[in-house]
């Protein structure tokens, strides 16, 4: 397109802009009168009961005599606490990521010879299909990994010999293989995105037999394959933290939504993918990084909390950062006093940022943390309970482990990828009905004018 028909056709969109804003104002009036919980809360907070699952729950307040009364927060993987989870492999210094899978997958922990088994199969499945890279990654490269992560996805119904096939066992069947090879799906993804868009090399590694999940995405997003055992562990306790988070988060319902129609895993995974795309769920973990590098050049002194309570207040007031008035990994639509998750980063992760010199970057986040509720009970006069939620933690993690910013979603992903298929499977041979909620039509009649009277 030349520039003047892209200049005209520019003018157009614009006048239709106008034209659609016209008449396409819904009044904040008709919420209230209708009763509409909007983004599916009810006016406590509180989500509206859309379901039931046995796969895992999300615990920051209980209620007494109809008020919601904080408490520290508990994640529940198949009715086992994360923290005792992630302690039982610790203590025994081992990888959790793929016990954790079964055990969110089958519900119950596995025994060492039924997880040496899914160990084998996983390990089995990792290889993409011939010549997937080279068709639907290099051919279609994507500026962002979790688009092209959306499209890998789709296109593996394309590779299935029984993609439509429902029974537990090919459910279970293609689960398996998405959660084995998306490690590999991202780090070709990113690959050809720095090649074909940031003009880099093109580095394109296969996954490795002998190799976890953790293992493997370290190996293959790196030109050197290069990596530390400690650098793995820490990894993989960041795909055990997110690989689950109850029926009710945006992206697990897209997944459940959509499996409730009767359309097949890959629709239904990549549209979950879709939706962690977005900077309200997944994507706020990039969102902390660009806050935090905000923070780290506007305060000359990092230990000084006269220094970072004063940009916390400017950020709040809209006066700084993205001019958003929100602080970046505070505060959680569930958890109050405490993000489990963010606990149990920020404790791993002291050993390793001492070692790598970034400890007080970590004190940073923490000054950060500390403060953030101070701030925000100063400039909006709200008391409220807040506190970090994973994102605050994640991406330094990921930045001691010299992961890329465009992956730290896509990792989000890979790890969730294994509660979204949990909560696909669950659906599909439970749910038992289409996910259809109501909406309220409040456009008034008008008739139908012939052309000449318009």
């Amino acid at each position: 397109m030349n520039d003047t028909k892209l200049l005209d056709t520019n003018k157009l969109i614009h006048s239709l802009c106008g034209e659609f804003a016209k008449h396409n104002q819904i009044s904040p009036e008709y919420y209230e009168r209708f009763d509409v919980k909007r983004g599916l809360r009810n006016a406590d907070g509180t989500g509206v009961m859309a379901g039931v699952t046995q796969i895992g729950s999300v615990q920051g307040y209980y209620l007494q005599d109809g008020e919601r009364v904080p408490m520290e927060g508990r994640l529940i993987y198949r009715g086992i606490d994360v923290e005792d989870l992630i302690g039982g492999f610790v203590s025994e210094n081992r990888f959790g990521f793929e016990e954790t899978a079964y055990l969110l997958l089958f519900g119950v922990l596995p025994t060492r010879s039924q997880l040496d088994s899914f160990d084998t199969m996983m390990r089995e499945m990792r290889t993409l299909p011939s010549m997937f890279t080279e068709d639907m990654i290099l051919k279609a490269p994507s500026r962002d990994v979790m688009n092209k992560l959306a499209r890998s996805v789709l296109a593996m119904y394309s590779y299935d010999p029984d993609p439509e096939d429902n029974s537990l066992e090919n459910e279970l069947r293609q689960a398996m293989q998405l959660i084995a090879r998306c490690p590999i799906l991202i780090a070709h993804a990113y690959a050809a995105k720095v090649c074909y868009f940031d003009h880099g090399s093109l580095y394109l590694h296969r996954s490795q037999e002998g190799m976890g999940t953790a293992e493997n995405i370290l190996y293959a997003i790196r030109h050197d394959n290069r990596f530390t055992e400690e650098e793995a562990r820490l990894l993989d306790l960041c795909l055990v933290l997110h690989a689950e988070h109850g029926g009710g988060n945006n992206s697990a319902f897209a997944c459940r939504v959509l499996s409730s129609s009767g359309t097949d895993i890959y629709s239904a995974i990549s549209a979950a993918v879709g939706s962690l795309k977005g900077p309200r769920h997944g994507g706020a973990n990039k969102k902390v990084r660009e806050m935090m590098t905000c923070i780290e050049s506007e305060v000359s002194d990092w230990r000084s909390e006269d220094q970072v309570r004063k940009c916390l207040t400017r950020i709040v007031k809209k006066e700084t950062g993205d001019r958003s008035g929100l602080i970046y990994g505070m505060g959680h639509a569930i958890y109050t006093l405490s993000d489990p998750r963010a606990k149990v980063l920020k404790r791993f992760a002291r050993r390793l940022a001492e070692q790598k010199g970034l400890a007080d970057k970590l004190e940073l986040i923490e000054t950060v943390e500390r403060l953030s509720p101070e701030v925000f009970a100063d400039v909006k006069k709200d008391s409220k309970p807040i506190c970090a939620n994973v994102d605050l933690y994640s991406g330094f993690v990921y930045e001691m482990l010299n992961i890329p910013e465009e992956l730290y979603t896509p990792l989000f992903a890979t790890a969730r990828m294994v509660g979204w298929c949990a909560h696909r499977i669950e659906e599909v041979l439970t749910g038992g009905r289409i996910i259809r909620p109501a909406y309220k039509a409040v456009a008034p009649a008008q008739p139908f004018l012939p052309m000449e009277q318009r």
